[in-house]
């Protein structure tokens, strides 16, 4: 434990000895406009409520469990024949790294790759010939993204920003983890601050190549607060499809370049994941 708290207090000494230039904490937002006070002057990555400055590196490394009591399967998904929609129980652990780079104040790549262990327990009328349990771990998804801020936010107009998304293939085909084919998604969102928070939208469309379709992708209305120099909170109702989440986050801020991260999912339609719990240390140089 002891070990553990050392590596940390280091970690976060060095996000804030490597970041003396002219990059500001991401709650150092006094100096700003109201309407920029929440989230400051990045541009928005796919992290929730979290912004990235020109020249500025994010390194965040986290954990994700999974918990779905109600998970929606099909066997010929899973390498065999029947296509019926089951109900199963799966849990998951996933362990992620994100990285993102603002190249200026306009334009951010980002990178994240996770492996996970997954378990899903088939449903009792299930008589495809699937196992009772199916146990897999490896190489979860593996994406990037390119981040684009079209228009900043002023007095008088929102922001507008749009992102291109990338999800390599990882796994084969009928693999309970990862992704078997190229996806792709291109999607555009609105921010707009206001006193009492910031309030995002956002809407993508996505391809999948597996199944040759276009589609509307995920969807979202997000919300933002600064709380204090140390404290912001986030909620956001989230969907793809017919899944549809409530997300809730805080982020405890250690230092002007490192926060603790706690989030929350909860299903709120039958197909979403149940609960998924995540926590990590987002580290900017």
């Amino acid at each position: 434990m002891k070990t553990t708290t050392f590596a940390m207090a280091c970690i976060v000494l060095l996000a804030n000895t490597c970041n003396a230039r002219e990059i500001r904490g991401h709650l150092d937002t006094e100096h700003l406009p109201a309407y920029l006070r929440d989230r400051g002057e990045g541009v928005p990555i796919s992290m929730f409520g979290t912004y990235i400055q020109k020249r500025q590196l994010i390194i965040y490394p986290y954990f994700e469990y999974y918990q779905d009591s109600n998970f929606e399967y099909a066997p010929n998904e899973l390498g065999f024949t029947e296509d019926r929609d089951y109900r199963g129980d799966y849990e998951g652990y996933e362990w992620l790294l994100f990285v993102g780079y603002g190249l200026t104040d306009r334009l951010a790549l980002e990178f994240e790759a996770a492996a996970i262990q997954a378990e899903l327990e088939t449903a009792s009328d299930d008589r495809s010939g699937l196992p009772p349990s199916i146990e897999e771990s490896g190489i979860g998804d593996v994406e990037g993204q390119l981040r684009y801020r079209w228009v900043t936010e002023t007095t008088n107009r929102p922001e507008v920003f749009s992102y291109f998304e990338t999800v390599l293939p990882t796994q084969d085909k009928g693999s309970l983890i990862g992704t078997t084919d190229w996806e792709f998604q291109l999607g555009t969102g609105v921010i707009r601050g206001f006193s009492w928070g910031t309030l995002t939208g956002r809407l993508a469309v996505e391809y999948d190549r597996a199944e040759e379709l276009f589609e509307i992708g995920e969807y979202a209305v997000e919300y933002l607060k600064r709380l204090s120099l140390t404290w912001r909170v986030f909620g956001s109702v989230e969907g793809s499809g017919d899944e549809v989440e409530l997300i809730t986050e805080a982020q405890w801020h250690l230092s002007r370049n490192a926060f603790l991260k706690l989030n929350n999912a909860f299903g709120l339609t039958s197909k979403a994941p149940g609960w998924a719990p995540e926590v990590g240390v987002l580290l900017s140089f």
